[in-house]
């Protein structure tokens, strides 16, 4: 182990801050260099972005939390939106004493919070990566006739089985959920599995993702109506859309609704990149939404792109 590795070793933290009185969990790897904070999508564990962190933490500081009621963090009954996100994170950099600009990356719904914080806070942005970043206009796509690809893919019924989840044990959610890992993820350090299979069997996970999908429409048209969106460099990846509809067709989807799903999710991916008058965009080849397991070596390039912007 050279010195380089020995250090970031060292560096890595876990810890938990007190946000509105309840504990937000709050992992830190690297010590120096730009601060870059990354934001997980819905339902998702921080824990996922491990090969990514242990490579950019090396001339980094990286920063990363799990929202109320993922992993450690406690959920309340107040509502999850986007506008809560941004909140919190600006608190996370009071308390960890950041006060220079970062650089935001965002995934998915992790993504829609990064462009509430960037309007409501643009002096705090160096930089922003969206990745295959939930869009502002995404209502769009629930007016796509899709049969089989909605039969059981609506916000509601997504919301009622969060409900359900929410109400469970955690080995009543071990049973019917049966918790797994992808063949990336079996790749990880032991206990970072460990902690990956805890995180599906979490009540308050799905209290979380519940309040979340409940908020996301009405999020996404107040972003719309926030203050323009600071014009600083920008790079959008978006997911491999003929990758995906092979893997839909694999799995017996119909062709025809996943490339009409695809192209839309496409198009909204595509216009991000007018949000500023800095931005890239790239398509990760044979990757699908999960873009951090599928191509980290995308992610980590475009990382460090954007910091010699």
């Amino acid at each position: 182990m050279n010195y380089k590795q020995l250090k970031k070793r060292m560096s890595k933290i876990n810890q938990k801050i007190f946000i509105n009185n309840k504990i937000l969990e709050v992992q830190q790897k690297g010590s120096h260099g730009t601060p870059i904070i990354i934001l997980t999508g819905l339902g998702c564990s921080f824990d996922d972005w491990h090969e990514i962190t242990e490579e950019l933490s090396i001339d980094n500081r990286i920063i990363m939390f799990h929202r109320p009621g993922l992993g450690m963090s406690e959920i309340g009954d107040e509502s999850r939106t986007t506008q809560a996100s941004a909140q919190e994170l600006k608190e996370v950099l009071r308390q960890l004493a950041i006060h220079e600009p970062i650089i935001l990356v965002g995934h998915s719904y992790g993504g829609l919070c990064a462009q509430h914080f960037a309007k409501v806070y643009p002096k705090l942005i160096r930089g922003i990566i969206l990745v295959d970043s939930t869009s502002v206009d995404f209502a769009i796509l629930n007016t796509l006739k899709l049969p089989v690809l909605d039969d059981d893919n609506t916000d509601e019924n997504w919301i009622k089985k969060c409900k359900l989840y929410s109400s469970m044990t955690t080995e009543d959610l071990r049973s019917v959920i049966n918790p797994s890992l992808s063949e990336k993820q079996k790749q990880f350090p032991s206990h970072i599995q460990q902690r990956l299979m805890e995180f599906q069997v979490n009540s308050t996970l799905y209290k979380a993702m519940g309040s979340e999908i409940t908020h996301w429409k009405r999020d996404a048209e107040l972003i719309k109506e926030l203050e323009s969106f600071p014009d600083v460099p920008l790079i959008v990846i978006g997911r491999d859309k003929e990758y995906c509809i092979r893997i839909g067709v694999d799995e017996g989807l119909p062709e025809w609704e996943l490339r009409l799903y695809e192209d839309k999710w496409e198009e909204l991916i595509s216009e991000q990149v007018c949000l500023t008058s800095q931005s890239k965009l790239f398509y990760a080849k044979n990757s699908g939404h999960l873009i951090y397991l599928d191509r980290p070596d995308v992610l980590i390039k475009c990382i460090k792109e954007i910091q010699v912007d």
